[in-house]
């Protein structure tokens, strides 16, 4: 029992990472590969499946190596991936047909415009809980039919498959057995019925994707398919047990599998995510309803809203500015401030998503006197992620009619404890921050663990999950309110009309 492990699949928009998990859920060795990112034209981003591929056998044989461990004591694998990046690949050669089109690319922004869709919005809206926008699979899959010679004939014949990056992974790592996806991916692509749980007919009509292409659905938590003997290095037979999108990885490996449970995941940008358990929301404020999934695996609805600019706009002193050398020295450089002399910046580089939607809109600093420095810019950019989440957070509670007490936190800047402080205050909730800020590998792990039956669901899963630290709210409610009056006026000033 003791040589049980899990092997956990993480692959994102600029990385590969493999962890391998013991049975007292704890990481024992982890690996990471970047693969190239490409941009053919302004506002196109692709990249190619077939390097996704081969970064993923290799962190997989990394981490086996770095654990000491025999690939035959790997008893289950979960896979969490970036969600809504679109593959079409050729079924005998399993040679991708295009390189795969990133959930970032904006080249069917025209496509969702035109005559032909439009119309179709709200439709779209009520059957995906999504808003019709390039951002999702659907319009991508109809791009490549349209634009590859000879395929949309093949498409049509069944020659050709569709999948999200965890599709890819489940056939590469099957050797081409299994053509499958789970719901959480399936929500994200605009052609799936989250009322009904299935591909739906009449927009596969309208967006002329073929059903031939389609992988089958099914609950996040269920064997999607066995390892081909060789294939990265791991023996035949190992079930692919759990699978679900990054954000709803998670959201379990934060253990929010209650209705009224919330996570945010401080990232280049920031993901909100509520589970709102068996009733389906629609938001009227640009929230996108989605799936996510129970301590079993099946399925169960949440609110999800993004801040498009967090951890990014560190990164932009960092590289930009250059008054920082990382991203962590942001919070030794404010050391001793009280607060930002009135200063605020708006990190409205690429527009600002809800409750705003002005994609017009541009970045600004603001409230400069001849006392402000550096430091005072750099404390701004800090807490104008934590004012951007409490525009979402306020959202996620207004629509869900629920008053939410506690954040999970993870991602790269949750460990950042001024943030995290300011982050409690500018809520008025307890922030609690878990010991293993990895939690979408941990959700991928955690519920492969339990289809594969190392646990109990949530009875067991509970004992695993450690809090590190939970930051409490200690600003007085004046001072914030205050404060966040402030946030509000300096973002009317950057959106341009």
């Amino acid at each position: 029992m003791k040589n049980q492990y899990i092997l956990a699949l993480d692959q994102g928009t600029t990385g590969s990472r493999a962890f391998i998990f013991d049975r007292r859920g704890q990481i024992i060795s982890s690996s990471y590969q970047e693969f190239p990112q490409y941009y053919p034209q302004p506002g196109w981003v692709e990249h190619d499946a077939e390097e996704i591929w081969r970064s993923c056998e290799n962190v997989v044989k990394n981490a086996i190596r770095a654990a000491k461990i025999s690939p035959q004591m790997i008893v289950a694998i979960g896979i969490t991936n970036q969600r809504e990046t679109t593959v079409v690949w050729d079924r005998r050669t399993s040679r991708p047909i295009h390189r795969a089109i990133v959930w970032q690319c904006r080249r069917t922004a025209s496509m969702c415009q035109s005559p032909g869709l439009k119309p179709y919005a709200g439709l779209i809206r009520k059957k995906t809980g999504l808003v019709l926008d390039p951002y999702f699979s659907g319009t991508k899959i109809q791009w490549i039919l349209d634009h590859v010679r000879g395929a949309r004939v093949r498409a049509q014949k069944g020659e050709l498959c569709f999948g999200t990056i965890d599709s890819w992974l489940i056939w590469k790592l099957t050797g081409g057995q299994s053509h499958a996806t789970d719901m959480t991916n399936a929500s994200r692509t605009m052609l799936f019925d989250i009322r009904k749980f299935q591909w739906d007919e009449e927009i596969l009509k309208l967006l002329k994707v073929p059903a031939a292409v389609l992988p089958q659905v099914r609950h996040s938590g269920s064997v999607f398919g066995k390892t081909a003997a060789g294939v990265a290095g791991l023996p035949s037979g190992i079930p692919i047990a759990a699978v679900m999108g990054d954000q709803q990885a998670a959201l379990y490996g934060q253990g929010c599998f209650e209705a009224g449970s919330v996570k945010n995941t401080y990232g280049t940008g920031c993901f909100l995510v509520l589970n709102t358990g068996q009733k389906l929301i629609y938001s009227q404020n640009g929230l996108l309803s989605t799936l996510a999934c129970d301590d079993r695996g099946q399925p169960v609805y949440a609110l999800e809203g993004a801040v498009f600019i967090a951890g990014a706009v560190i990164q932009w002193l960092r590289d930009e500015l250059k008054v920082i050398q990382k991203s962590a020295d942001s919070e030794s450089a404010i050391k001793g401030l009280s607060d930002t002399q009135g200063v605020y910046f708006v990190p409205a580089f690429t527009g600002l998503g809800a409750p705003y939607w002005n994609s017009q809109a541009r970045g600004l600093i603001c409230g400069l006197t001849r006392g402000a420095n550096v430091r005072h810019i750099i404390r701004a950019a800090l807490e104008s992620i934590a004012y951007q989440t409490k525009d979402v957070f306020s959202l996620l509670q207004k629509e869900s009619g629920k008053n939410l007490r506690q954040l999970n936190v993870d991602g790269g800047a949750c460990k950042n404890n001024f943030l995290m402080q300011f982050q409690a205050d500018i809520l008025d909730c307890r922030i609690r921050r878990p010991k293993t800020v990895e939690s979408t590998a941990q959700g991928a792990a955690f519920l492969a663990g339990v289809t594969a039956g190392l646990w109990q669901g949530k009875s067991d899963l509970q004992k695993l999950f450690e809090t590190e630290r939970v930051f409490h709210p200690s600003m007085p409610a004046a001072k914030k309110n205050a404060l966040y009056a402030g946030w509000q006026r300096a973002v009317k000033k950057s959106l341009l009309p």
